[in-house]
């Protein structure tokens, strides 16, 4: 903000010295034997007009001012031919001349220059007003996203722990392997996940984990069939948008799982960016249907709203017996939207 005035500042100063150099050129054009008197005098009236406006405008705008503001304004309009007139009066000595610049300088000069600087007192509110709205936007979103995200922490942890409790409990070996997987999985939650994007093939390598980790549970080869097509090493996305849909695959799937019965994709084609789930219905699914405080698909859903508005299509698709979800984000080189 304070950078954008500033700029206005610098504006304001370049376009008042281009004046008076137009003012004094063209007075000395014509040959003004006085004209150094006239541009100064010229000058500083359109000045005192222009800017004690312009501040009045600044401090008066409030409705409950504005008597004191129409007061004040009748003060510029008597003060301002003042000084032109005066520097005329120096040249010629004569006060009918005085009074005749002042009644031209009250008729002509000061209404322009009263509306040349509500223009710019309207201008730069809107451009400060359009820039403040802008900044309240993306800090609320930046507070959503922030919200969303840490909706995905809690969540996450108290399954991936109920499964090594499980483990634990039985004494399996697989256990410190386990510790050690949701290790790498919390660092990357906590540290790497709040940048603005990741590159895709270290979001890749989390959801690997977290399949790993998941693994243990099962007996059977494999129950995830992953496949990854395209230049992966090239693209960035926002951290932490594909593993709901990937938890929801396990949690709405049967107890029991044949290997490869979670099918899961990643593709990149032309900039697009396809990742895709399906995963079996089952009577008995290996968790309940219904999350806690709403979160699953409904935080992607707001999640890829805020990042990747009008570049995305996430399609859900419940046929017989599969779910499947298909999500798409165009444009991978770029950032998420930013408001």
């Amino acid at each position: 903000m304070n950078r954008v005035k500033n700029i206005f500042s610098v504006v304001h100063i370049v376009l008042w010295t281009l004046f008076t150099l137009l003012v004094a050129l063209q007075l000395g054009g014509e040959g003004d034997a006085n004209w150094l008197n006239t541009t100064i005098g010229f000058t500083l009236t359109c000045l005192y007009v222009f800017y004690t406006h312009f501040f009045l405008l600044t401090y008066y705008s409030d409705k409950k001012k504005k008597t004191a503001y129409w007061r004040r304004l009748a003060g510029i309009l008597l003060t301002g031919p003042f000084l032109f007139s005066y520097f005329h009066y120096l040249k010629q000595n004569s006060w009918n001349l005085f009074i005749n610049n002042y009644m031209m300088a009250l008729l002509s000069i000061v209404p322009i220059f009263i509306l040349l600087s509500w223009l710019a007192r309207i201008t730069e509110n809107l451009v400060l007003n359009t820039i403040r709205k802008e900044q309240l936007e993306k800090q609320a979103v930046e507070s959503e996203l922030y919200y969303l995200k840490s909706q995905i922490n809690p969540h996450f942890l108290f399954n991936t722990l109920h499964n090594i409790h499980t483990l634990v409990y039985k004494q399996a070996p697989a256990a410190p392997d386990a510790v050690m997987q949701l290790a790498s999985l919390m660092r990357y939650m906590i540290y790497e996940s709040n940048a603005p994007t990741v590159p895709l093939t270290r979001e890749i390598e989390y959801l690997q984990d977290y399949i790993h980790l998941q693994q243990l549970r099962y007996k059977q080869n494999p129950v995830v069939d992953l496949k990854i097509e395209g230049a992966t090493e090239n693209c960035h996305i926002a951290p932490l948008l594909f593993i709901h849909l990937l938890e929801n695959a396990y949690k709405h799937s049967p107890a029991r799982l044949n290997p490869g019965d979670i099918k899961v994709s990643v593709v990149i084609k032309d900039v697009v960016l396809t990742f895709s789930v399906q995963n079996p219905i089952g009577k008995n699914p290996a968790h309940t249907l219904d999350e806690p405080s709403g979160i699953g698909l409904p935080n992607v859903r707001k999640r890829l709203t805020l990042l990747y508005p009008g570049q995305h299509t996430l399609e859900i698709h419940n046929v017989v017996e599969t779910f499947s979800v298909v999500l798409k984000i165009y444009s991978t080189q770029l950032q998420p939207h930013e408001r």
